[in-house]
């Protein structure tokens, strides 16, 4: 394995790859198949129709998975070094892992219910992992900024909190955009009314998307400290 993936790094890494990856085959086979225009389409068009839906269930899943894994570890890592360095609050910390885990099921719900059979349920879920996923990435951003520079680099923590406010606008905009579309459908024209607010909703909603995947790779310096053993002897704490 890769140097820079020693001990639990490989976590992190696992978690952008394969969520990366789910997004990029759901897209490829639902644009392949005809299902969605190629350009722009949101995400959870990419997984409605089979045989893309079952795709999209199956890897998201696994990515909500990864993403919970990765967010205890992380909260036990801060947990650790606080006790060292007493940085934060602890309360700040688990805040934190409590809206972060909300955020990987919403991720879950959003994918099991469709969005054209379960529409509500399935808005629910997306908001849940999109608002709750920012707000986390924003909660880490601070705890980073408090660890510095006994623990995190200045650098980290600036990149931290660039992409939490750039996803905290494009979810901020995506809601506002998506208030304004006045109905729920895969094929878009560029002559409806409604198909500006569709592409910048679409936009915003990948931004998000791969802006949490490139926070999760900043997580990469801070779980190599952390080995398997020391993980095992979190979940007995459990």
């Amino acid at each position: 394995m890769l140097c820079f993936l020693r001990r639990m790094a490989f976590l992190p890494f696992l978690l952008v790859t394969w969520s990366s990856a789910t997004l990029f085959t759901s897209y490829m086979v639902a644009a392949l198949s005809g299902h969605v225009n190629p350009f722009l389409p949101c995400i959870s068009d990419t997984g409605t129709i089979p045989p893309e839906s079952d795709i999209f269930k199956f890897m998201m899943n696994i990515s909500a998975l990864l993403a919970a894994a990765t967010i205890y570890i992380r909260y036990k890592i801060v947990e650790k070094k606080n006790r060292t360095y007493c940085f934060s609050t602890p309360a700040l910390n688990l805040v934190s892992l409590f809206l972060g885990l909300l955020g990987c099921m919403g991720m879950s719900i959003a994918a099991t219910f469709e969005e054209l059979n379960a529409p509500v349920v399935h808005d629910v879920g997306a908001l849940l992992a999109f608002v709750c996923g920012a707000i986390y990435t924003l909660l880490q951003s601070i705890i980073s900024y408090k660890s510095c520079p006994q623990w995190n680099s200045l650098w980290i923590c600036h990149i931290r909190i660039i992409i939490s406010a750039v996803c905290c606008a494009a979810i901020v905009l995506m809601i506002v955009c998506a208030s304004l579309v006045s109905t729920t459908k895969l094929e878009w024209d560029p002559s409806e009314k409604d198909y500006v607010y569709h592409v910048v909703c679409a936009i915003c909603e990948w931004t998000v998307a791969f802006g949490f995947n490139f926070y999760f790779l900043t997580f990469i310096p801070d779980f190599q400290s952390f080995t398997k053993k020391k993980s095992i002897e979190c979940l007995d704490e459990v």
